[in-house]
């Protein structure tokens, strides 16, 4: 299936075939494909979300931020 013919499919199929894709790489993609020093990073910022040294904006607050219109 080409790119072109999958601009053309209704919502609700590429949905379908997203869920699809995203469930055959969690398949396949194994944890210790991520290199260690990016579990840590992700380890560290994760702990000083928790310890409130850090705060996680959601999509719209980003978008904000950069100046991007909304959709």
């Amino acid at each position: 299936m080409s790119i072109a013919e999958i601009r053309g499919l209704p919502l609700n199929e590429k949905l379908q075939i997203m869920e699809a894709l995203w469930e055959d790489l969690r398949a396949h993609v194994q944890e210790d494909s991520v290199p260690e020093w990016q579990k840590e990073i992700l380890d560290t910022r994760r702990k000083a979300v928790e310890d409130g040294r850090e705060t996680v904006l959601d999509w719209d607050q980003v978008k904000s931020s950069l100046g991007t219109p909304r959709t």
